[in-house]
């Protein structure tokens, strides 16, 4: 006999357990499957444990500064270890406080993966699980390039990279996105000599060209090497056990040698072992098909966070959630999923919402752009964070924020204070009136907004 509830949810990363405690607190019983470690990758092999890490590079950057702030003769060591274990003690934390959430709610958590059986039941473990309403939210891996050595045990991917015991004396990084440039950060603050090799030409292709290539001016003045259009070709081990990259850039081949290699080429869904062909879900390589109330194909089913690859970041696994839910509970809502604040933990950090200037081009929008400088601004000179820009995208016919692009410290806030005023359909002469204070690095919103041209 299954077991029945109202809503089965597949995958416990933020999209899934963040969905089952919401709907737990609309009254709902609710199963959710964890088929790996609870919190998915985001809390396990993602965004909190590279954020620790990024944390401890800022912190390095600060001290080799030093003198900066009259901190004379300072020297300073670096234990690997205790970084590491400072990564895993508050990953182990906030694990700890899903389980509890989890608890109280009363969410019956099944450590198993699941699979279709038919539209409405599931199993796991040998038990059959049934419910009216079932959604997938399993995620997704990291994907490889298939080039001549990719499959080597040599080759790391993000997750390996995090649970790495030492410092690479030479890495390169084959992937200039958020992931390659924020390891890229982290290891050459650590000491790292860092090659990046990006097939674009720019770094953080999803980014505002301005800000890519304020990053990678930023990035170069701190030793890190990074080659755009350039194309991995081969992977292959020395007979000294060290890493041979071949590519070609310009139509040339070129190589370099390094002691680590890090495969940062983007994430692919997960879909292994759901069985969706017994249930009728439609689906690819690249994701499972929704449409905009994250439904697929079939009445009861949906699909929610990177499984959709939508848009690939845990925030928005955790709003689709709250959007399904309210399908099923046939509400509507007024979630603005175009506009979405995202951020790369570099040193300095950037942050984006919205449309870039390219995006608007192509869409033939009239725009006027307002820039300013974080060297022009008293609080970031005072961090001793002059490097940095802030770049507002207006649309001409009304003024309407479209977009807003900063590198600097405090960044990834900034992009969430300029994603918060769009989503309330803000316009350049209602935010010439906000007050901003004084001194805060904030501050550079407005001086944009002064800069309108």
């Amino acid at each position: 006999m299954a077991q029945k509830s109202d809503l089965i949810i597949i995958g416990a990363g933020p999209g899934g357990y963040e969905t089952a405690l919401a709907a737990s607190k609309r009254g709902k019983s609710v199963t959710l499957f964890n088929g790996n470690a609870l919190g998915g990758t985001c809390l396990n092999e993602g965004c909190i444990p590279t954020k620790c890490l990024c944390r401890n590079a800022a912190v390095i950057s600060e001290f080799k500064n030093g003198e900066e702030f009259g901190i004379d003769e300072f020297t300073f060591s670096v234990d690997f270890n205790k970084i590491q274990e400072r990564k895993n003690n508050v990953v182990s934390q906030l694990r700890t406080g899903v389980e509890s959430l989890l608890k109280s709610a009363k969410v019956n958590v099944v450590n198993a993966k699941a699979s279709f059986r038919d539209a409405h039941t599931v199993t796991a473990g040998g038990e059959d699980y049934t419910a009216d309403n079932i959604i997938i939210a399993t995620g997704s891996v990291s994907k490889s390039l298939p080039i001549p050595g990719h499959d080597l045990a040599c080759v790391m991917d993000s997750t390996a990279m995090l649970s790495i015991e030492y410092v690479p004396a030479r890495l390169t990084i084959i992937g200039g996105g958020v992931i390659g440039m924020e390891f890229a950060s982290i290891f050459a603050s650590l000491g790292s000599e860092v090659t990046v090799i990006e097939f674009m030409k720019q770094i953080l292709p999803p980014f505002d060209s301005d800000i890519a290539k304020r990053l990678k001016q930023a990035l170069t003045k701190r030793g890190i090497k990074i080659i755009t259009g350039a194309a991995a070709k081969t992977i292959e081990q020395t007979d000294d056990y060290e890493i041979k990259v071949t590519y070609e850039v310009k139509g040339k081949e070129e190589s370099v040698v390094s002691t680590d290699l890090l495969m940062a080429v983007g994430r692919a869904p997960y879909m292994e072992g759901l069985n969706l062909e017994a249930a009728g879900v439609e689906y690819t390589p690249r994701g499972i098909a929704v449409d905009d109330n994250m439904k697929t194909n079939v009445d009861g089913i949906y699909a929610i966070g990177d499984v959709n690859a939508r848009m690939m970041l845990a925030h928005v696994a955790s709003f689709q959630g709250l959007r399904a839910l309210n399908a099923i509970d046939g509400k509507s809502d007024g979630i603005r999923m175009d506009i979405v604040p995202s951020a790369v933990f570099t040193v300095p950090e950037c942050g984006m919402t919205g449309l870039t200037e390219e995006q608007c081009k192509a869409k033939g929008i009239e725009i006027r752009v307002g820039q300013s400088f974080f060297r022009a601004n008293g609080k970031a000179l005072a961090l001793g964070e002059p490097d940095g820009l802030c770049k507002l995208i207006f649309r001409k016919e009304d003024g309407l924020l479209l977009g807003a692009h900063i590198m600097g410290v405090e960044a990834a806030d900034l992009a969430q204070q300029c994603s918060s005023l769009m989503a309330r359909n803000i316009k350049l002469e209602e935010m010439d009136e906000i007050i901003f204070g004084h001194p805060t690095v904030s501050e550079v919103i407005m001086s944009a907004c002064h800069n309108v041209k």
